[in-house]
Parts: structure tokens; C-alpha cells; sequence
């Protein structure tokens, strides 16, 4: 059942803060599950060292949170496993490959993945082949680390190859590996038309993951700073039997230099909707 233990925080909003104090605000919040976003200066993928994950994994042992998922950044950064350039799709799979490697090292069992992009001016059918292949390839290499990849659609102006459940649900099945499952953006749901239901009529046990966060209906919001139909979508998530959690994919340059009350006021409304 749906309640409050599944709840999840990030440091999607602490970019200007050292990950020590997002950690400690955490852990001070009486939360234990922990969504790493693995962007500098938190954790670089090109420059992290194994000393430095090891560290990481000590620092979150001594309080107490889990690491439930690790999410590299990938929309801001120049990463797109769809790419027609053959260097920075090689790039953007190597990318992915140390993701893994990351992921093994801090004990994740969760690496998030969005779908990649094809030029506007082209049909999509090549650049979704080349996705279908990247993430066949990195599907398998989670397989034999005990990884699973959780794939979601991103918005229209971020993607044309995965914005809506449909797109996003034939991506996972055209790939077919117990290895890739689909996670719920609540933002990229509602900007798609989808609904929860939707989703997990879709998906089923392969929706492994929830990004919740309010919206209007973009945007990356505290709860409660939008006007989605929160309390809808968390008792639609609970009467289809969903049992993942929900990490507060908080995001944008408006919390940057206060991020402890966004994330206070988010993980109150949670506590107080599922009580």
C-alpha cells in the first residue's frame, strides 16, 4: 500500500549547495529514500573517481538513506543516445555505460533514462531505431549488474521520439529485457494528455519508478506550487496497486538558493495526502 515510507528526495534543487548539506536536510526531514541526480558539482560522471562514490556510499550509510535510484544528467548535457553524429552516440552510450558502473559502485538499483531526440526536420523512424539499439545494448549490461534501466517520456519540445504513454510504452516493448521498466514523470504525463491510470494500465509491475512533482502542467514544482490534481493522481497510483516510490523531482532556478522549504513543504503534503 501506497503511504508514506515512499517517499523519495533528490538534490535536483541543491546544485548551488554542497550535496552534504541537500544530504543532511534530507536525513533531518526523516526521509530514507534518496534519488541521486549525478550532475556536476554533485557528482560529475566524466571526472567522479571510485574513492569518491565510496566516500558518497559512506556518507549515506551514516544517515541512514537509501539510494533508490541514480539519474545522470541528460537533458542539459550534451548526451543523446538517438544521435545521428556516430561520435556523440558512441559518447552518449560510454555515457550510460559508467552510469551503470556508478550505479554498482553505490549500490542503485534504479538508473534513470529518458529516450534521446531525432532532428525535427527528419521522420523519426531512424533516430528511434538508434535508441531501440542503445538501450537493447545498455539493458543487457544492466541485466549482468543487477541494474534496472527506467525509461520516461519527455516533454514535446524535448523529444519526438517518446512524449506520451503509447511512444513511450512501444520503446520498452520493442526492447523487451527484464532489464528495462518505465518510470512516471507526473509533469511529462500531464503535458502528454496521459493519465496515471493510462500508465498503469501500460506498464503494470514494469512501472517501476515515479517522478512526482507539481506543474502548470510543465514545470518541475514543489507540491502544491502548481495546480495539478495531486491527491487524484496519488489515489490513482494506490487503487492500481503501484508500490515504487515517489521522488520529488523538484527542479528550477527559483529553489536553487532556498531548497529546504520546497522540499519541506513537498514531503508535508505527501505525509499529509497518504496519511
Amino acid at each position: 500500500m501506497l503511504n508514506a515510507s515512499h517517499i523519495c528526495a533528490t538534490n535536483f534543487t541543491y546544485s548551488h549547495y554542497r550535496l552534504n548539506h541537500c544530504l543532511d536536510d534530507v536525513a533531518a526531514l526523516g526521509v530514507q529514500w534518496f534519488e541521486l541526480w549525478g550532475v556536476a558539482p554533485h557528482l560529475h560522471i566524466d571526472t567522479v573517481q571510485e574513492a569518491d562514490l565510496q566516500t558518497l556510499r559512506r556518507e549515506l550509510a551514516a544517515r541512514e538513506l537509501k539510494l533508490a535510484c541514480f539519474t545522470p544528467e541528460q537533458c542539459v548535457y550534451p548526451v543523446n543516445i538517438a544521435a545521428e553524429n556516430p561520435q556523440q552516440r558512441e559518447y552518449s552510450i560510454n555515457y550510460f555505460r559508467r552510469s551503470l558502473e556508478i550505479c554498482e559502485s553505490l549500490g542503485s538499483p534504479l538508473l534513470f533514462m529518458t529516450p534521446g531526440w531525432g532532428y525535427e526536420e527528419d521522420e523519426p523512424a531512424a533516430a528511434r531505431s538508434r535508441a531501440v539499439d542503445a538501450l537493447a545494448q545498455l539493458a543487457h549490461l544492466a541485466e549482468s549488474r543487477g541494474v534496472t534501466l527506467v525509461l520516461e517520456v519527455l516533454q514535446p519540445r524535448e523529444s519526438n521520439l517518446a512524449s506520451n504513454v503509447h511512444e513511450l510504452a512501444s520503446l520498452v516493448n520493442e526492447v523487451s529485457s527484464p532489464a528495462l521498466d518505465a518510470a512516471l514523470d507526473i509533469v511529462g504525463m500531464a503535458v502528454g494528455g496521459d493519465s496515471v491510470t493510462d500508465y498503469l494500465n501500460a506498464f503494470g509491475p514494469k512501472l517501476r519508478h515515479c517522478h512526482f512533482i507539481d506543474g502548470t502542467p510543465a514545470g518541475h514544482l514543489a507540491l502544491g506550487d502548481g495546480n495539478l490534481p495531486l491527491k487524484s493522481y496519488l489515489s490513482a497510483l494506490r487503487e492500481g496497486g503501484y508500490n515504487g516510490l515517489l521522488s520529488l523531482e523538484i527542479a528550477g532556478g527559483r529553489y536553487w538558493q532556498e531548497p529546504l522549504e520546497p522540499m519541506r513543504q513537498s514531503i508535508a503534503f505527501l505525509r499529509d495526502a497518504l496519511a
